[in-house]
């Protein structure tokens, strides 16, 4: 006796399509909203003045001391030309990224994400005119009425084309 396998297909009643789904962190930066894969978030902490570094690229702020590792700082406000404001929302992102462990600046924090590949669509083609290595794709997500684009971020990759140079 031989047996047949069944697979689930979309004309079969009942069978949903396995998606993967992925946890970002979406974020402000003036008017536009980003994520990242929550994989590379060591923590989210309230904005500190963050001590100035002598010869330093602007967009480095400083670096900090989180409890004895010194951590370079990245605001990504002077990175994408954004203008800075510090309020209370103002956070700074720590990320543990090949090479070492960063801080980025941000507007705000919104929230964690859970998005599937059917979320995201691929990064639109730059033609040189920016550098768009970056950008993994660009993600619509509803939440009651309201759309919300996100433009997806390979952080590690950003940080790398910065030249900021990690190493423990």
């Amino acid at each position: 006796m031989t047996s047949t396998a069944i697979r689930p297909s979309q004309t079969q009643p009942g069978w949903a399509k396995a998606s993967v789904t992925q946890e970002y962190l979406s974020f402000r930066l003036g008017a536009e909203e980003y994520g990242i894969s929550i994989l590379c978030i060591q923590e989210i902490r309230c904005y500190e003045a963050s001590t100035r570094i002598a010869g330093a690229p602007p967009f480095i702020s400083g670096v900090l001391n989180l409890r004895g590792e010194i951590v370079p700082v990245v605001d990504l406000r002077v990175q994408f030309d954004v203008p800075q404001r510090f309020d209370a929302k103002t956070v700074t992102v720590v990320l543990n990224l090949p090479g070492g462990t960063l801080g980025v600046v941000v507007d705000s924090v919104s929230d964690v994400l859970e998005l599937s590949a059917e979320n995201i669509r691929p990064a639109p083609a730059f033609r040189g005119a920016i550098n768009g290595r970056h950008i993994t794709g660009i993600a619509g997500v509803q939440q009651g009425k309201r759309q919300r684009t996100l433009v997806m971020l390979d952080i590690a990759t950003l940080i790398a084309d910065a030249g900021i140079g990690l190493t423990h």
